[in-house]
């Protein structure tokens, strides 16, 4: 699979790449033979970039990933995990912690932490969990709300740590685009993680992020394709970042859904192609809970999707005219 280096560092990531929320118990459990199976199809389907966050399962994914990892040759894989998090325990745990979206006992709190120490401290434990020797990549986690101690606290520590060579690779990830935008405009980050904000539905990171991040060298990988399950079966009841879709956007998603099915494609295919149109977009990351998961989206990445269905999408006022679709010169 393609490999590409994000922005000016030496850190590389495959075309395609593995989403870690979804072993964490992303909204379901998983047992641990199907977490390991996950990551294994997606080595051997040419997967070489793992994501993953300690918020994901409250350290489960980082444990499951490090030990699925544990075996494979070190210099072949890239890792990113996460800060802004800290993971407290708790002394007498009651329930689980699916309010915060993973079906996991709550036997840890979050505490949100930008600070010099929270980057530090947050960065090893998370070496820790994953029992590896270095991360590649660390991301500022939705510092949304925490937009300035991640300014001026939390991204000079990664960049303290960047050219101590603990880390290759800095950036932010977050499911909006106008933070990510300012990041890349005031700072040296490597890459932005966005989640959601580029896809066939909505192209909110295309209206400031992506030429910006293209101009400044900086690499956008991007998440959500599929937009937390509207884009990959549309029908009523599916959702759209994570709660039901309203009718005007699931109405939206079976127009997409009716021109790839007149260009025999499925629409899958085309929402995780779709991203490479624009020339920033190093790496689309795919969560998956199995290794069949793992499997159709390797194959959907290189599904030919004919320039006619492209087309075809613009004329019917889907995609706007100056939306990139993939195989056009950027």
């Amino acid at each position: 699979m393609n490999q590409h280096k994000l922005g000016r560092s030496n850190v590389a990531v495959s075309a395609l790449s593995f989403g870690g929320a979804a072993i964490g118990n992303l909204l379901t459990r998983v047992p641990d033979h199907e977490a390991d199976q996950a990551v294994n199809a997606a080595w051997e389907s040419g997967l070489r970039y793992f994501d993953t966050a300690p918020h994901y399962g409250l350290g489960l994914s980082e444990r499951r990933l490090g030990r699925a990892v544990r075996g494979l040759p070190r210099t072949q894989f890239t890792v990113s995990t996460k800060v802004g998090r800290i993971l407290e325990p708790v002394a007498r745990p009651v329930g689980d912690d699916l309010v915060n979206g993973f079906a996991v006992p709550a036997t840890y709190r979050r505490r949100w932490d930008f600070s010099a120490q929270g980057v530090r401290r947050s960065l090893s434990e998370s070496l820790e969990r994953l029992g590896l020797d270095r991360i590649d990549i660390v991301y500022l986690h939705d510092p949304d709300d925490h937009a300035e101690q991640a300014l001026t606290e939390a991204y000079p520590e990664l960049e303290r740590l960047r050219a101590e060579g603990v880390v290759g690779a800095i950036g932010v990830g977050m499911n909006q685009a106008g933070l990510p935008a300012r990041f890349v405009r005031e700072t040296d980050i490597d890459v932005v993680l966005l989640a959601g904000r580029y896809s066939l539905l909505d192209q909110g990171g295309l209206t400031e992020l992506l030429p910006l991040a293209a101009e400044r060298g900086v690499s956008v990988v991007i998440g959500g394709v599929f937009n937390s399950g509207l884009l990959a079966d549309p029908r009523p009841g599916a959702t759209f970042d994570y709660a039901a879709a309203p009718d005007r956007l699931l109405n939206r998603a079976l127009e997409f859904k009716a021109v790839c099915e007149r260009h025999g494609v499925p629409l899958r295919a085309a929402a995780l192609q779709f991203p490479f149109g624009h020339p920033a977009v190093a790496s689309v990351l795919v969560g998956a809970r199995s290794a069949a998961q793992v499997r159709d989206a390797a194959a959907l990445a290189v599904l030919p999707v004919p320039a006619a269905l492209w087309a075809e999408l613009r004329e019917h006022g889907l995609l706007g005219p100056d939306v990139p679709v993939p195989g056009e010169a950027s």
